[in-house]
């Protein structure tokens, strides 16, 4: 998938419908060991925040934030399914996760580059650091 094409996506009970613009295409998925993301364990793809729309359901995504407060989690209320987030480290983009895009699973990638968010970035001089990459090894 190219930078340009459009990707659709919905939470489980399909309330809350969306599309992005992906900033780097698939080329760049993370997963990320924070507090939030280790118990989520989304797979993520980011949008600039003008490349994002909510098309269905903006009246149903509940907002989480904690620490900093300056990262916006966003969830369905009904179905409570993580869809997307804006991000502490580049508060320009949002944040995807790939289980709610059409056609896309987080099984689909074989390397995905864990993010040390337990050290993160912002309160570690700025250094990104990786604590490891999460490998899907397919048995067929």
């Amino acid at each position: 998938m190219g930078k340009d094409e459009k990707v659709t996506g919905h939470c489980h009970c399909g309330s809350v419908r969306f599309e992005a613009r992906l900033a780097d295409g698939f080329d760049k998925v993370l997963r990320c060991n924070c507090s939030i993301c280790r118990m989520r364990g989304a797979v993520m793809v980011f949008a600039q925040l003008g490349d994002f729309k909510v098309t269905a359901g903006e009246d149903c995504l509940s907002a989480y934030d904690f620490n900093t407060q300056t990262a916006e989690h966003y969830f369905c209320s009904k179905c409570g399914i993580y869809t997307h987030h804006q991000r502490r480290l580049d508060p320009s983009q949002y944040a995807i996760n790939v289980a709610c895009l059409d056609g896309v699973s987080p099984y689909d990638f074989a390397e995905v580059p864990v993010l040390d968010g337990i050290n993160h970035p912002l309160d570690n001089e700025g250094q990104v650091r990786f604590a490891g990459t999460m490998r899907f090894d397919r048995s067929d």
